[in-house]
């Protein structure tokens, strides 16, 4: 077999080994900052001429070099629903090949959150599916979210290429990456038909619970404990792409088995006061925090063989309540300009709590009677009160 010329693998595994080339299209910045709704997220990078002559250099010198070459593209989800813009592609996976040698190059792309997305390898039908082995290419098979690496050169095979510091890190992410749009057309449309509330409470309201959310997100992840938007947080996410400016408060979900006695602790700790503690470590667990006049609600999920639960406590009769959802899986999404997670199928989640008229605004909201999902369960024996309703 003919010897490949190592300048040309240099080139191509330099560029693969920054991980991620930071492709951001001109329209995102000159649309957005005239059009932007609160709930698309404002990027804060553009597309340039160099990032575009690099890319046409590399696949150029890849030809010369006798490769041949394959793009896929797509369409940037984030203009969903934006009209002409909607149907703009970028660049979101290129293959390589060269006899029976190849190199799949995975463009990342810098978003708002600060992390690395990039786009799922989806094959289109005129291509030639024999081009190279596409079962075998796992990378990249669903949109990912990655934590952006530190990068420093390394000598293979005396090559310097770039590679993360924390390979481990890296490659931990990997099974743990699978990304979640959020639903940009679906919400321009809810928008369309609720117009958005931009009076003075609202938008302050939005503006206190991003910040909180960002700060819940920091102290939980100080403390390794994984999360996830839960309850109206998660609702207007998926509805709206948005907080709900009635809803008064943020949501988050936790698993029981993630619990830490340290948690309290550090929201203290973060300027969050505990504002109430229901329930105990083995049985319908809930903390409040109070954020100026934003409130934090963590709920905690107890896992059955076929369904999950979260409990909930009325404080003045000791009253408990179980609500009941169907089992699911943690994706990352983009929220408030914050890498975050929710339940990859999030319909069925939503339906659980909001029912099948979930879509449909309600502000009258009771926590005991309101959700589909909710079931009395019993009530806290009395001699138990002062460990399971705790009120600060």
């Amino acid at each position: 077999m003919p010897r490949i010329n190592k300048t040309i693998i240099l080139t191509l595994l330099t560029v693969i080994s920054f991980i991620f080339l930071l492709f951001q299209l001109y329209y995102y910045k000159e649309y957005f900052s005239s059009k932007n709704g609160s709930y698309v997220s404002e990027s804060k990078e553009s597309y340039s001429m160099e990032d575009s002559v690099h890319w046409v250099f590399l696949k150029k010198e890849a030809e010369e070099e006798g490769f041949q070459w394959v793009e896929l593209s797509g369409k940037d989800p984030r203009l969903a629903g934006m009209g002409d813009l909607s149907g703009t592609e970028i660049p979101l996976h290129c293959i390589f090949k060269l006899q029976n040698h190849a190199i799949h190059l995975v463009v990342f792309y810098e978003r708002s959150g600060n992390f690395l997305w990039h786009g799922q390898l989806r094959l289109k039908q005129n291509m030639d599916k024999n081009f190279v082995h596409f079962r075998k290419l796992h990378f990249g098979r669903y949109p990912g979210a990655y934590s952006k690496p530190n990068l420093h050169l390394a000598s293979i095979d005396g090559l310097q290429i770039q590679v993360p510091k924390q390979v481990a890190n890296f490659l931990e992410e990997v099974s743990q990456s699978r990304f979640v749009e959020c639903r940009y057309k679906e919400a321009r449309m809810f928008y369309q038909v609720y117009p958005e509330d931009t009076s003075q409470d609202a938008m302050e309201f939005k503006k206190k619970a991003k910040d909180l959310l960002h700060l819940a997100a920091k102290t939980l992840n100080g403390q390794e404990v994984p999360f996830w938007l839960s309850s109206g947080t998660c609702l207007g996410w998926f509805r709206q792409c948005n907080i709900i400016p009635y809803s008064k408060d943020v949501d988050l979900g936790i698993f029981i088995k993630d619990y830490k006695v340290d948690i309290i602790t550090a929201f203290q700790r973060a300027g969050l006061p505990l504002k109430h503690k229901f329930g105990k470590e083995d049985d319908s667990l809930e903390l409040s925090f109070q954020a100026a006049d934003v409130k934090l609600d963590i709920f905690f999920f107890y896992e059955e063989d076929d369904y999950v639960w979260n409990g909930g406590t009325q404080a003045k009769t000791g009253k408990k309540f179980k609500y009941i959802f169907p089992k699911f899986t943690l994706c990352w999404t983009e929220f408030l300009e914050l890498k975050v997670q929710v339940p990859c199928k999030t319909l069925p989640y939503v339906e659980a709590n909001y029912g099948k008229n979930w879509a449909i605004p309600i502000s009258n909201w009771d926590w005991k009677s309101s959700p589909a999902n909710v079931q009395e369960n019993g009530i806290w024996p009395i001699q138990d009160w002062d460990e399971v309703i705790q009120i600060h």
